[in-house]
């Protein structure tokens, strides 16, 4: 949330003239299971409250695996009820979550297959699979890179996803790759060396998030080295 969707809407400065700030509280975790996220998403109505105090247009809940560990369509509730925190406080933002982004960005681009590539434990992947698939999209294929520890994540070396990527057997059955589902895990770097890989759509958690977040601004989604998804035709 930090670096990676700050970068997209730099990198859209240089071609568009709305200028960004980025405001940030953070809902502590320190490895990535679930009873550490169910904690973390407890404290995520506190962290809408204080943005809040800064008056910020959008909120963007980074967190993908908290949500989708709470259940099926928690995204739904979860931006609903921190949408209220904000009205509450005197300053109503709109509120997306990386979850319902990727979601909804997979569907904009009229993908029913995709192939996943996540940093989490095979049960907490499992999991985010599930949850995707419950919102009718189905995942073929899924690699489980099995990082527990959270800033470990965040020290992927995103020049590993390609390699990742080629080692699926059933990519050629999808009509777009999630190369990474956890906004914590780079791969922006990555994301036009797979898209010309393998011919289809890619599109990360990040990537996901910055589109929502353009959108519910009612601002133009073309943002250069975006992929797809921010090619501005969605």
């Amino acid at each position: 949330m930090e670096t990676e969707i700050p970068a997209l809407l730099r990198a859209r400065e240089t071609i568009s003239p709305e200028r960004f700030t980025f405001h940030s509280s953070r809902m502590r975790m320190k490895h990535v299971t679930k009873e550490e996220l169910a904690a973390m998403d407890a404290a995520s109505d506190r962290c809408a409250l204080e943005l809040s105090d800064a008056a910020v247009d959008v909120m963007g809940y980074a967190c993908l695996v908290a949500i989708m560990s709470m259940g099926h369509g928690y995204h739904r509730e979860s931006q609903a009820r921190l949408h209220q925190v904000t009205v509450d406080n005197g300053n109503s933002a709109p509120v997306v979550s990386s979850a319902g982004a990727l979601v909804d960005g997979i569907k904009a681009i009229g993908a029913k297959k995709v192939a996943i590539v996540a940093p989490y434990m095979k049960p907490l992947t499992e999991m985010v699979v599930n949850y995707i698939r419950s919102e009718g999209i189905e995942v073929t294929e899924w690699r489980a890179l099995e990082i527990s520890d959270n800033l470990a994540v965040a020290g992927h070396d995103p020049a590993r996803l390609p390699g990742i990527v080629a080692s699926m057997e059933q990519i050629g059955d999808v009509d777009a790759v999630v190369l990474s589902a956890c906004v914590q895990m780079p791969s922006l770097p990555a994301v036009s060396i797979v898209e010309a890989q393998v011919g289809k759509p890619v599109l990360t958690a990040a990537i996901a998030t910055t589109w929502a977040m353009l959108k519910s601004l009612d601002l133009d989604t073309r943002v250069p080295g975006g992929g797809t998804l921010l090619s501005g035709a969605y």
